[in-house]
């Protein structure tokens, strides 16, 4: 006996997912709108979504790492390298991008009361101190807590480790790793009523009134980031592709982006950029190390952050600062940014050590992350789909590069 809403679903699923999440997108919108209060009641629906993937991100990135390096084909190459000579340039890039913009367009802050609830790291040597503790964190601690290099540290052991185990032992880690991804798959099936309770809830609690007074600001780092996604990340990919470079950008910001500007973790994308990679036919191998790598030391976004913040405060409190000073020391705290990537506000709390290097007090700082978790439902949400579709990209743009992908969906 047939199903009568067979033909209800298939006629769904043919939709597409972007399609879908596009519409839960403008039906979150217009509920917030109309119906303040049933929106902030639906949030529930987003904030499910969201602790799924961050509950599933964790395994899939250790069994399926694990299992890639255990079967692992002698003589088959991965391209883990140029992915992180590639994150490494738009870093880089984020950082000059926003030092130009932000002497093009300078802005000052009316500083607020300051933000004591956040700790920010006592120096570099303190978050390099807590970069390498996570590589040798228990692994049962790692995957509580999320601390993907920890994860990665262990998966990438034990996957060297298992490639002498047993054929049936190697079977059954594939197994696994299918089962988990199977998970995954149903997760990200949901994120269309995901996307919806994220998007009405956000809007019912903080709409964008708040924001008026920091419309300057949030242009400049905005524009910043849009400059760095649609112009200077496509100049990278047509560096390593040597072809028309914006349909897989776009792609990657339709299918990647999107998610992660609702989400705002990059951990949470980890599972959408996965099953992006898997789609793209890009090897197994290379994707399931530079993904969880990329969220968490593929800063371009944090450093376009850090650095528009902490220049802002700069003009406002009068320092004169040249540009290459600017661009170091902008630099510096990025590239830092991987080992405060798993502490909640991220970037933020980054700003007051790129203060401290141009002798700012930190309670001035403290004051500039405030002003930082005012804008944060735009400025986070606009660096995390930044940094999380760079991931998927950059990786993307070094297979394709050297051949490593299969059939012709590369860049459709």
């Amino acid at each position: 006996m047939s199903n009568p809403s067979s033909p209800l679903i298939r006629a769904y699923n043919r939709i597409g997912l972007v399609t879908q999440i596009v519409v839960g997108l403008v039906a979150g919108c217009l509920l917030a709108w109309l119906w303040p209060e049933a929106a902030a009641s639906v949030s529930l629906l987003g904030s499910l979504f969201v602790a799924g993937l961050k509950a599933v991100a964790p395994v899939l990135v250790f069994v399926l790492v694990t299992a890639s390096l255990a079967n692992h084909k002698r003589g088959q190459p991965t391209h883990i390298r140029p992915v992180l000579m590639l994150y490494a340039l738009g870093t880089v890039s984020a950082a000059a991008v926003a030092v130009i913009a932000s002497f093009m367009f300078p802005t000052s802050l009316t500083l607020v009361s300051q933000a004591n609830d956040v700790v920010p790291p006592a120096g570099v040597g303190a978050v390099l101190q807590t970069l390498l503790f996570n590589v040798v964190d228990n692994p049962i601690h790692a995957l509580i807590e999320g601390n993907f290099i920890g994860i990665l540290a262990w998966a990438i052991g034990l996957g060297f480790a298992f490639r002498h185990a047993r054929q049936s032992t190697r079977d059954l880690i594939a197994d696994v790793s299918e089962g988990v991804t199977l998970i995954v798959k149903v997760i990200i099936g949901f994120a269309p009523l995901g996307i919806f309770g994220l998007v009405a809830g956000t809007l019912a609690e903080s709409g964008f009134v708040a924001l008026a007074g920091y419309l300057q600001l949030l242009v400049v780092l905005v524009g910043s980031m849009l400059f760095m996604a649609l112009v200077v990340n496509p100049l990278i990919v047509f560096w390593q592709i040597r072809r028309n470079p914006y349909p897989l950008v776009f792609t990657c910001l339709r299918e990647s982006g999107i998610t992660a500007f609702f989400t705002r973790s990059s951990a949470a994308n980890i599972p959408v950029n996965m099953q992006l990679c898997e789609r793209l036919g890009l090897h197994k191998d290379t994707y399931s190390v530079s993904i969880p790598l990329g969220a968490t030391i593929n800063m371009g976004g944090a450093a376009i952050t850090i650095t528009v913040l902490t220049l802002a405060a700069v003009n406002t409190l009068g320092i004169v600062v040249d540009i290459p000073t600017a661009i170091l020391l902008s630099l510096l705290a990025a590239v830092c940014a991987c080992g405060a990537s798993g502490v909640a506000g991220g970037s933020l709390l980054l700003i007051p050590l790129a203060c401290s290097l141009f002798g700012i007090s930190n309670d001035l700082a403290m004051q500039v992350v405030a002003v930082g978790f005012i804008i944060g439902v735009i400025q986070d949400s606009a660096e995390t789909a930044l940094n999380s579709s760079t991931d998927a990209l950059f990786t993307a743009a070094s297979c394709i590069a050297h051949g490593d992908v299969e059939g012709q969906v590369q860049a459709s």
